[in-house]
């Protein structure tokens, strides 16, 4: 881990409130606000719990601008700006540097499957064009392509890389991953909540949650009970959290973290096709779990 991380804790991978009408702005605004007044760490906009693939050009910079115009500063703001398109990718990172983002973070690019000499090839593409540090991002489970841990290593030597959002799952892969990088400038986000402490114990800076849009303060402290020493209280944490990680990960990302948010009445239960809302019975268990740990 780097001694400077551009983030240390918990940056929620934040949603993007829809209606039939487009984004809702309003709601977006009092959810970044209540986002920070928790103590949330940084805020990721527009990545894939943000719904990116729905987006249409015109509201994912508008999306991106309103955030950064919104988060003042107040925390690090990090724009969601990968593509299966280079070209498009490439036009989404100046866009965001120009608005303010403090970093961006770039997903593989999905259905194209690129070889790894492929994704060093765009990523650096990337860096070299960028004005703020970037971010890999690795879901082989929703992109097709898996960024392996040489890959990982050679695109860290690059000054404009920062570190890696680990969502594989394949903690064998992340564990070679923080050996091959532990003497670089790079650093290691959990993309998984259920995987927070465990890459936490590899050196890790922290997690991109989804869990976090319901809890906040609580995953952000999870965190800084670990960089703290107390290790056995982030794991219980760890524990407490493990069945509404699950229940929010019980249908496709975002779908069953949009119901919770709408429980809570943060937003409308809206989502664009192909995503549909939760199906009842998944939706019972996600509520029964929000009300077992009080959040309901």
């Amino acid at each position: 881990m780097t001694n400077h991380p551009l983030f240390h804790g918990a940056a929620t991978a934040l949603i993007t409130p829809l209606n039939e009408k487009g984004v809702d702005f309003d709601a977006m605004g009092r959810l970044i606000d209540w986002q920070i007044d928790q103590g949330i760490d940084a805020l990721v906009i527009v990545g894939t719990t943000g719904e990116k693939s729905t987006l249409n050009d015109t509201e994912h910079r508008a999306v991106l601008q309103f955030a950064a115009e919104r988060i003042g500063g107040r925390v690090p703001m990090i724009a969601g700006t990968g593509s299966n398109d280079t070209a498009y990718s490439l036009s989404m990172c100046r866009h965001a540097c120009e608005i303010g983002a403090d970093a961006l973070l770039v997903v593989t690019p999905y259905y194209n499957k690129a070889t790894q000499k492929g994704l060093i090839k765009m990523y650096t593409t990337l860096a070299d064009a960028s004005t703020k540090p970037l971010i890999l991002y690795n879901v082989p489970s929703r992109t097709g392509v898996n960024l392996e841990p040489e890959t990982i290593s050679v695109l860290a030597d690059h000054p404009n890389i920062c570190g890696l959002k680990a969502a594989s799952g394949n903690i064998s892969k992340i564990v070679e991953t923080a050996a091959l990088t532990r003497e670089k400038e790079f650093d290691i986000w959990s993309g998984n909540d259920d995987q927070i402490v465990p890459i936490l114990s590899m050196g890790g800076a922290g997690v991109v949650s989804v869990l976090s849009n319901v809890l906040p303060k609580e995953t952000s402290r999870l965190c800084h009970r670990f960089f703290e020493g107390d290790i056995m209280g982030a794991a219980e944490d760890q524990c407490r959290y493990l069945n509404l990680v699950r229940a929010l990960f019980s249908e496709v990302n975002p779908i069953p973290v949009k119901a919770a948010m709408s429980m809570l009445g943060w937003c409308e239960d809206y989502l664009r096709m192909p995503l549909t809302t939760m199906e009842p019975q998944h939706r019972e268990v996600l509520k029964r779990e929000m009300e077992a740990l009080g959040i309901l």
